[in-house]
């Protein structure tokens, strides 16, 4: 595992969304780091399109934010569904509200059984991971899964963001498709008229589909199945300006995870759908991405592992450190780093 360990003082954990701090989406800051040179630079986030040259190709994930948090009844806990298994089954998450969030609840057992807000419940089948993910049966009567937590769910929230923020602050503007726990936060700070922007300077940009499950921060445990579709003009644009030289840069994790799953020894993106279970590790490498524009991520965090296999381990060292240093936010609502060849 990637050891970036440092100190995250609370004042650089983004508690509320820039726009209630009189900012843009697009105008939080951007910390630029190039792998070749290591040179590191301060950016705004609205400066993307004149920092990726024409013919790079901008890959986002168009899964849209579930409010997968939803109460249980008579208790003082709130369960996190996190992703749907191959089997129909839900992953699920338990954690006990505390003040205005919630921590961890481990000490559930096989067979309970818990009645949720709305008339649904959920049966506890079998631990997934020690002291945290259940593998549930859930029942939510004549309603599916997603339609029942759009109708009673609420967004999952952890203790930095102080207080509830509707749903429509954790999508992307390119959401499509519900199915994610947690936002894929790397696309928050996009606007359309960024996107219009960014398609003006000749940056392509292709979408892939990745339902992103919780990512609890006390865990940081390895990334476990979640579902995930390239498309066939995907590929065959990527495959193409790649190809012609142009670099091919992921917004988030999860987009990697996407590309990487659906391309081959040889470098080439397939057409590709399904559950994935590839963790991308430095050992392993990465096959298509070239760059990657992310959110920072917790000391000791897993992603730093993909992190360091765009990037390399002393560019990422160095980004942190410099991070921190210049006081750059946190989290789903704070800044973001653009991690080049």
């Amino acid at each position: 595992m990637t050891i970036v360990d440092f100190t995250l003082p609370p004042s650089l954990e983004a508690s509320q969304p820039p726009e209630w701090r009189g900012l843009t989406r697009d105008a939080v800051r951007l910390l630029v780091g190039r792998r070749a040179t290591g040179e590191i630079s301060h950016r705004a986030f609205a400066d993307l399109p004149e920092i990726l040259r024409p013919g790079d190709v901008l890959v986002v994930n168009t899964s849209a934010t579930l409010p997968a948090a939803v109460p249980i009844v008579h208790t003082d806990l709130v369960a996190h569904f996190s992703t749907e298994q191959a089997d129909g089954r839900w992953l699920v998450e338990l954690r006990r509200t505390h003040e205005k969030t919630t921590r961890p609840f481990g000490t559930a057992e096989v067979g309970q059984r818990y009645q949720l807000r709305g008339g649904g419940h959920i049966v506890l089948v079998e631990p997934y991971s020690t002291g945290r993910l259940w593998s549930t049966q859930v029942d939510v009567g004549q309603l599916g899964v997603v339609e029942y937590l759009c109708r009673y769910g609420d967004p999952i929230r952890y203790d930095y963001v102080t207080r509830p923020w509707p749903l429509n602050y954790y999508q992307t503007v390119f959401a499509r498709e519900p199915g994610s726990a947690e936002m894929p936060s790397a696309g928050r700070p996009f606007t359309e008229q960024l996107v219009t922007r960014l398609v003006t300077a000749g940056v392509v940009v292709v979408p892939v589909l990745l339902h992103t499950g919780v990512a609890s921060l006390e865990a940081h445990e390895r990334p476990y199945p979640e579902w995930f579709s390239v498309t066939e003009p995907t590929a065959r644009v990527i495959n193409g300006l790649r190809s012609a030289g142009g670099r091919v840069v992921a917004v988030g994790t999860t987009v990697v995870r996407a590309l990487e799953s659906a391309t081959d020894e040889r470098g080439v993106v397939r057409v590709a759908s399904g559950h994935t279970d590839l963790v991308v590790t430095p050992r392993r490498g990465v096959r298509i991405v070239d760059g990657l524009v992310t959110g920072f991520h917790e000391p000791r965090a897993s992603h730093l592992d993909l992190l360091a296999a765009v990037a390399g381990q002393p560019l990422l060292e160095a980004c942190y450190a410099e991070a921190t240093a210049a006081g750059y936010l946190w989290h789903e609502f704070g800044d973001l780093n653009l991690l080049l060849p």
